[in-house]
């Protein structure tokens, strides 16, 4: 459970700023509370304490961002299609900023990588930073993304151009296909979901 130490009002205009609601607290010591991605935000009179099962979108709304973040991703399915997960991991000079893995119910093999393509470019947007390093093992959708492979079918074509409108977000970005060892935690955390 993180706690951030900061000017509730300041946090509250921040997410407001991204769209967020920011409602009443339900106690005389809770200022308010906002939920985003599947986490819940609860501001007192110094701090901010972020609750739920994944908290690092919403901490990084609360933090603000700037800089540059490796991001990694992969999809994972058991049967094509059938019961699939995502992995991301967003890595900075610092280590490892925010990582995250959940089950997306029942999808093919490339729909479980563009998932998790969206939510990790999701994840880097909501930490602010400004340029993103993109890579992930899945050559189809790397070379569909950058436009260098036509993507046929529908459902794909419409999740390339929310990859797009997410990459549009960031001053700058790139994209890369890299062998499984070099996504390897992304890998992971896809599939302890699954086995979940």
């Amino acid at each position: 459970m993180p706690v951030i130490d900061c000017d509730p009002e300041r946090a509250r205009e921040r997410l407001e700023a991204a769209g967020i609601d920011v409602l009443p607290g339900n106690t005389d010591h809770e200022l308010w509370r906002a939920s985003h991605a599947d986490a819940t935000a609860v501001a007192y009179d110094d701090k901010v304490v972020v609750q739920g099962g994944q908290p690092a979108r919403l901490v990084g709304l609360l933090q603000g961002g700037g800089g540059r973040a490796h991001v990694y991703f992969d999809g994972a399915c058991r049967g094509n299609p059938g019961p699939s997960a995502v992995g991301w991991v967003i890595v900075t000079g610092d280590g490892i900023a925010a990582e995250g893995g959940e089950t997306i119910g029942r999808a093919t093999n490339n729909q479980a990588e563009y998932e998790a393509l969206t939510r990790a470019l999701e994840a880097a947007a909501d930490f602010g930073f400004d340029e993103v390093v993109v890579k992930g093992d899945s050559q189809l959708i790397v070379k569909q993304v950058r436009g260098e492979w036509d993507a046929n079918d529908p459902e794909l074509r419409e999740k390339r151009v929310r990859v797009r409108e997410l990459l549009e977000r960031f001053d700058d970005w790139s994209l890369d296909h890299v062998p499984r060892e070099i996504n390897e935690r992304a890998d992971e955390l896809a599939n302890e979901a699954l086995d979940e």
